[in-house]
């Protein structure tokens, strides 16, 4: 079954092992970029990627899933998406441009395989 349209796992490579078992190879992440329709968001007490990603990608289906965009989009990037967001730390979020045109191009996804 092929992941879904705006899933993690379209920028990876799946495989099966001698055992028959589902390998996925690490997904090519996008890397923080400037783009003129970046936001900064100053992080308030209780922000969450998921509850970030739901308020900024909200035209876009299952918004809260795309936590991982914004996660990823940093000038340092977030690896441990359980840690608490720090409050007065400054996220950078891509647009909704951004998401569709850049990180989610089809040329992108010709190249991650």
């Amino acid at each position: 079954m092929p992941p879904r349209k705006f899933s993690r796992h379209v920028f990876t490579i799946g495989f099966k092992d001698s055992n028959d078992r589902l390998i996925l190879t690490d997904r090519v992440r996008y890397p923080y970029r400037v783009f003129q329709d970046n936001r900064e968001h100053p992080v308030q007490q209780g922000d969450t990627l998921q509850n970030l990603a739901s308020r900024y990608f909200k035209p876009l289906q299952r918004p809260s899933g795309l936590w991982w965009v914004i996660a990823d989009f940093q000038p340092t990037p977030i690896h441990d998406p359980t840690l608490l967001l720090e409050p007065s730390r400054i996220m950078i979020i891509p647009s909704v441009r951004t998401v569709l045109e850049e990180i989610f191009s089809a040329t992108r996804r010709q190249e991650a395989i």
